[in-house]
């Protein structure tokens, strides 16, 4: 299935010159979410995943289903201030800034076999923190998985050594 045709490119958002890759329309067609969705699942079979990890909230969308058919957990990995019990921070680097992502701290038991899941690998900023904090907790990064990922961004260099599964390209 050719995904590409099920994503909607929004030219000028959410600001003047980006080609915004929108999402939406692959999910809400069940055919080509559930396509997506199951090219990811024989991924992660092939890994022998213990655990899917995604940052929020597009890193739910892409991982739960995921975890689901596996009959894994699913982790999730948020701002400072979202998760309820004691949890462990990494900052990462913006365009403009910093920014932080926390995880519980009880989320992964060391040695577990992890998944980190998210809609877009753009500049890979957000899973090499999502990557730190994983393995911090003793959790070992068997994949990682994306519908899309931005190729002019350079996000791959920032996993060099992880093994990376891209559904569509641009």
């Amino acid at each position: 299935m050719d995904l590409k045709q099920y994503v909607t490119i929004v030219e000028n958002w959410p600001k003047e010159g980006i080609k915004f890759k929108d999402i939406t329309t692959l999910m809400d067609n069940g055919d080509a979410y559930r396509y997506a969705t199951d090219q990811i699942v024989e991924y992660a079979k092939e890994k022998q995943i213990d655990l899917v990890v995604g940052p929020e909230a597009r890193g739910f969308i892409i991982g739960c289903p995921v975890a689901y058919v596996l009959g894994v957990g699913f982790a999730p990995v948020r701002k400072p201030g979202k998760l309820p019990r004691e949890t462990i921070q990494k900052e990462y680097g913006l365009e403009y800034g910093k920014d932080s992502l926390t995880i519980h701290k009880d989320a992964i038991k060391p040695g577990q076999r992890v998944l980190i899941t998210d809609d877009l690998l753009a500049t890979g900023g957000t899973i090499e923190a999502t990557i730190k904090l994983v393995e911090e907790l003793g959790g070992i990064v068997a994949g990682t998985a994306f519908l899309i990922e931005l190729t002019y961004l350079d996000g791959r260099d920032k996993l060099d050594g992880y093994d990376i599964l891209t559904l569509m390209q641009y």
